[in-house]
């Protein structure tokens, strides 16, 4: 039996997708919203999944260390892709594992690299998801792209992005797995985006969202970094990514946090370190529980309310 495990964002489908064009396979997909990373339970709770090959792409190992353990112990030949902190790596022959935490990276060029660059589009596509644009131009140096052509790419990378932000997949426009079966069968993202029925309903559901978000002016504002508000609303889960994308790529020198009410007593961060020095962020969201990330861009899940004033000031502090 195989198994592929991916988080439900842009550079998660990419990644796979670039895997599955070098390497076609049948697998049963496993995935959730962007913010569903603990994946590897699905399978460490199903006593069944032994001897299995697992592929494993855009999630923390730290964050399902345990999970991999099980796995392992279960003689499942785990392959593990990933840019986010992984804390200590098990040694242990059936987990070939290639990680780097590297601001500059997203899963989807790290499987480009393994693939020497075979499926690169869709590396781009990834990267731009990620909020890698200097990552994604460089990328496509070399390629004889014409500005329209990165244009296109960047979209489909926001596209995908924001349809993965959701507390639950009713949330999303189109689930993980139905969207890399609707990029599957495109070797090129130009193809993807001329023919692909998916893509109008993302569309449509981005400028409605974003014109809702972007009149929302910040609750606060120094030198150093921005704050937003928004409600508990599936609008607001799902713009929470690609906003404070956006919103960083504005003032490249200040720190942003974006908090949407979760309806339940807590709240759901995004942060974004400044572009022009990549780091800190997930050190910051770490602090608080449920949080993780990587250095240029991290997140809590789930931040107690009555946590909120503590991390505005720790937030205020960090940059």
């Amino acid at each position: 039996m195989n198994y592929d495990v991916f988080n439900g964002d842009a550079d998660g489908i990419c990644s796979l997708h670039q895997l599955r064009l070098a390497e076609p396979r049948q697998a049963i997909l496993v995935s959730g919203v962007k913010r569903d990373i603990r994946l590897l339970e699905k399978l460490a709770d199903n006593p069944e999944v032994e001897g299995a090959e697992i592929t494993v792409l855009d999630i923390s190992l730290e964050s399902n260390k345990d999970s991999l353990g099980i796995l392992l112990q279960r003689r499942n030949n785990i392959f593990y892709v990933d840019h986010h902190f992984a804390g200590e790596i098990p040694a242990a022959e059936n987990l070939r594992a290639t990680i780097d935490p590297s601001p500059e990276v997203c899963t989807g060029l790290l499987v480009d690299r393994l693939l020497g660059g075979k499926f690169r589009l869709w590396a781009i596509v990834a990267a731009y998801g990620d909020n890698l644009h200097a990552a994604a131009r460089m990328t496509a140096a070399g390629l004889g792209l014409t500005d329209k052509e990165l244009g296109t790419l960047q979209e489909l990378g926001e596209l995908m992005n924001y349809n993965g932000y959701g507390r639950a997949l009713a949330d999303l426009h189109v689930t993980p797995q139905e969207l890399f079966q609707a990029v599957s069968p495109f070797a090129s993202p130009f193809g993807f985006y001329r023919e692909s029925g998916v893509l109008g309903r993302l569309q449509k559901g981005y400028a409605e969202d974003m014109a809702r978000a972007r009149s929302v002016p910040p609750l606060a504002e120094n030198d150093t970094g921005r704050i937003f508000t928004f409600p508990e609303a599936p609008w607001s889960r799902r713009v929470a990514g690609v906003f404070s994308n956006e919103k960083a790529r504005e003032m490249e020198g200040k720190a942003h946090a974006l908090i949407v009410d979760n309806g339940d007593g807590t709240l759901l961060v995004s942060v974004r370190a400044p572009l022009i020095n990549k780091q800190g962020a997930v050190s910051l969201c770490r602090k608080f529980p449920t949080g993780g990330g990587r250095e240029a861009a991290a997140g809590i899940n789930a931040l107690p309310q009555e946590q909120l004033d503590a991390f505005v000031d720790t937030f205020r502090q960090s940059w």
